[in-house]
């Protein structure tokens, strides 16, 4: 399989790791900056002739049936859609997904049209903590989610805020319709370059049966990445930097009290979990979309874009609720994400 990778930041290095692991050779590499370019060239015996600067220019003339895309948002419709008119079979591509809904949409219709399979990289699903959290939840000890709160630091609502959207929906089982936001009015500077901003704040989120996701990622938080579920009979809490996770649950024989009596006698632990790290469940997305198994798709990515631009909605009018299934979102608000 031919395969090419475009973005050699430092998660573009990730895949290429990736790819190594899953004894995928690169056959060529694309990035802006050309010392990038040329080490990671290097690094992977990759030709001097396989190593573009333009990613256009590198699907016109390698073709690629497997491509990755690791560049920043702005660039991806333009390189899934040509991938996708030029022989790609599977392409990869990071999130945020784009910039705005309508890109988003023609990514989809690309692909589609092309018969191309899109992962978008939200790779939450593979990741024990929340695979783990998602089996307990379900189970009759903890008898179903009602809530999930999310306290972090000041991570971006696009960079990491996306990758919650999704896991809510995930652990779910059903895609969030109501959105409301406040976001910090202080703005600091991104490290992905001065032509990016993206906000810090809070976010709530609800789905059709009502179940709720809170999330605080504001500009005064500078660390830890912290999620509580509150279940029916019972709460689990994930230090997902410590790999820790800990909960109480109701003894069973407590189980149908009213919720009101929420003293109940309990019984707890804390167990150690797999820290977040970014390169393993990367490799499991890549692995799901080789077997064209259950990975995050484009549908998925535009789910987690459309929340993520109807929180800035919200914002804009003080925190207003915007409702989804009765308001559309314009496929051309765009967005100064990386």
């Amino acid at each position: 399989m031919i395969t090419a990778l475009i973005g050699l930041g430092r998660m573009g290095m990730r895949h290429a790791s990736v790819l190594e692991q899953c004894q995928l050779p690169i056959v060529a590499i694309s990035d802006l900056n050309r010392e990038a370019c040329d080490a990671a060239g290097n690094r992977y015996g990759i030709p001097e002739e396989r190593r573009f600067i333009s990613g256009i220019e590198l699907i016109d003339q390698i073709r690629p049936e497997f491509l990755i895309i690791a560049t920043t948002a702005p660039g991806h419709c333009d390189l899934v859609v040509r991938a996708a008119r030029n022989g790609a079979k599977m392409i990869l591509c990071e999130k945020p997904m784009a910039t705005n809904l309508r890109d988003c949409e023609t990514m989809i219709s690309a692909c589609n049209s092309a018969g191309v399979k899109l992962a978008i990289n939200h790779q939450m699903r593979f990741m024990e903590q929340y695979t783990l959290p998602k089996s307990m939840i379900e189970s009759e000890a903890f008898g179903g989610l009602g809530s999930v709160i999310v306290s972090a630091g000041n991570f971006g609502m696009a960079m990491n805020g996306t990758h919650y959207f999704e896991m809510f929906r995930y652990l779910c089982g059903e895609d969030p319709v109501k959105v409301s936001a406040w976001f910090s009015k202080e703005e600091l500077s991104n490290p992905r370059g001065p032509q990016f901003r993206d906000a810090s704040g809070s976010i709530r989120l609800e789905t059709p049966s009502g179940k709720r996701f809170y999330m605080d990622c504001s500009h005064d938080q500078g660390h830890g990445m912290n999620v509580t579920y509150n279940c029916r009979y019972g709460r689990i809490s994930v230090d997902e930097l410590a790999g820790t996770l800990s909960y109480v649950v109701r003894k069973e024989e407590y189980r149908n009290e009213p919720t009101t009596r929420y003293g109940m006698p309990y019984d707890s632990d804390s167990i150690t979990i797999t820290p977040a790290d970014a390169v393993a469940p990367t490799r499991s997305v890549l692995e799901a979309l080789l077997a064209r198994a259950d990975y995050p798709t484009g549908e998925h990515g535009l789910l987690a874009m459309k929340l993520l631009i109807a929180a800035h909605l919200s914002n804009e009018r003080w925190g207003a609720t915007i409702d989804l299934r009765s308001e559309p979102v314009s496929g051309d608000y765009t967005l100064p994400i990386a």
